[in-house]
């Protein structure tokens, strides 16, 4: 146990330029917890938007919380099937959260996500019940997301692609703002981006006008790709 406390409170030095989880209970339960926020992730419309959110090497998330701007806007997360509903099972690594803004319009409409990060305990694989040509559900995608700085003034054109062996499957980003507060509405609409698809690759064109300047603000361009085994 206390080298399990030692490695938690490493990883909690690494991360703490990140944010602290405040009065959110994602790691509620736990013993040995590790809490990351992520940024203030803009979900302005009616379509989903989602943003992937990971634990520190050697962690795998235990608990999910999150603040939102509005309560409008739906959130849940992205689960693995599997019994019992557990950390390993149902969740991994990482954590994708999914917002959509279902009453009103706001362009400056945000939530902020929250994990709570322990420790790996290594739970077994499980055993398929099922007879061919019935198979247990499996993991045939991957989400690769890429973090993208926003600079004020500045264009970034910056093209994307599934692994070698790799199918894309669908491509989409989300912005995100790492700031104590959420963002306003000259902010939330001071990042610009277009995305455009061809031949299996992703180009993203950003842009960050005069309000971004001196906020640390990101685009996460997410890659759902197939067939890499």
């Amino acid at each position: 146990m206390r080298r399990l406390i030692l490695l938690a409170a490493a990883a909690l030095a690494a991360l703490a330029a990140a944010g602290t989880a405040g009065a959110t209970r994602e790691c509620n339960g736990f013993q040995v917890c590790v809490p990351v926020a992520g940024p203030w992730v803009l979900a302005p419309g009616r379509a989903e938007t989602q943003w992937q959110l990971a634990c520190p090497k050697r962690f795998i998330v235990g608990g999910l919380d999150a603040e939102l701007t509005t309560r409008a806007l739906d959130l849940a997360f992205r689960a693995t099937l599997g019994s019992p509903v557990n950390p390993g099972i149902s969740t991994s690594t990482s954590a994708v959260f999914l917002g959509r803004l279902v009453a009103g319009r706001d362009p400056a409409a945000s939530f902020r996500p929250h994990i709570g990060c322990i420790p790996t305990s290594g739970g077994g694989p499980r055993v398929p019940t099922a007879h061919h040509p019935v198979y247990p559900p499996s993991r045939p995608t991957v989400l690769r997301a890429s973090p993208l700085t926003v600079r004020a003034g500045v264009t970034r054109r910056v093209t994307r692609a599934c692994r070698s062996g790799e199918r894309l499957v669908r491509s989409s980003h989300a912005i995100g703002f790492y700031t104590k507060a959420p963002p306003s509405r000259a902010r939330a609409t001071a990042v610009h981006v277009a995305r455009a698809t061809a031949h299996g690759r992703v180009t993203v064109t950003i842009r960050g006008d005069a309000a971004v300047r001196g906020v640390r603000a990101v685009v996460q361009l997410d890659l759902l790709c197939a067939g890499g085994g």
